[in-house]
């Protein structure tokens, strides 16, 4: 009984540093949220922490799954105009916590190397994402794709990234703004006329 209750109380402090550590980094910054910030606001040491993720890399990777978990970043299926709307509501939060953006942006690109810790994460998240997209968009008889269901999904994620990165130099760029700009011109009403194809 004394093991059950020792992991359970492992798995609560996991999940306090966790939700400290997305705090921090959200209003800090990620090059400002050191191990010794998270460490302390948590009370333990650095030493502490990395017992509990093993490294600075995974316990950011985890970060990024809490993100995901608080956001609903991975909404089910739903109708387009609700999923349109939960993809521009997660990227109009992101402006509110730049830190996780810079988070987000960094780790991405430290996660092409396969060996990274991130790296199954951003694989995983980039397949729900496109699957989620595609779900809200592709039963809509309102509505014509311009592009395969797959390819839409991609553009506008890859849009999305882009814009994120645009925004960190620049905090003038309305990330929500061009996003839903860009799913009116992917999925236009059928009642306009096509765009021509090559």
């Amino acid at each position: 009984m004394a093991r059950r209750g020792s992991y359970a109380k492992g798995v609560a402090r996991r999940e306090e540093i966790l939700e400290s550590a997305l705090d921090v980094i959200g209003r800090k910054g990620y090059q400002n949220a050191s191990l010794k910030q998270i460490a302390e606001l948590v009370g333990v040491t650095p030493a502490a922490l990395l017992h509990y993720f093993g490294s600075k890399e995974e316990l950011f990777t985890e970060v990024l799954r809490k993100r995901d978990e608080h956001d609903g970043m991975m909404p089910q299926t739903l109708n387009p105009v609700d999923g349109k709307s939960a993809f521009i509501d997660v990227i109009r939060h992101n402006t509110e916590v730049p830190g996780v953006v810079e988070l987000f942006s960094r780790l991405s690109v430290d996660a092409v190397d396969p060996a990274h810790p991130a790296h199954q994460y951003f694989l995983e998240r980039s397949e729900k994402l496109r699957e989620s997209i595609t779900d809200s968009f592709v039963h809509d008889a309102a509505h014509r794709a311009t592009l395969d269901p797959d390819t839409m999904a991609r553009v506008i994620q890859a849009v999305a990234d882009g814009l994120q990165l645009q925004w960190m130099i620049d905090r003038s760029v309305d990330m929500p703004g061009i996003i839903g700009a860009l799913m009116d011109v992917l999925y236009p009403p059928t009642d306009q006329p096509e765009t021509p194809t090559r």
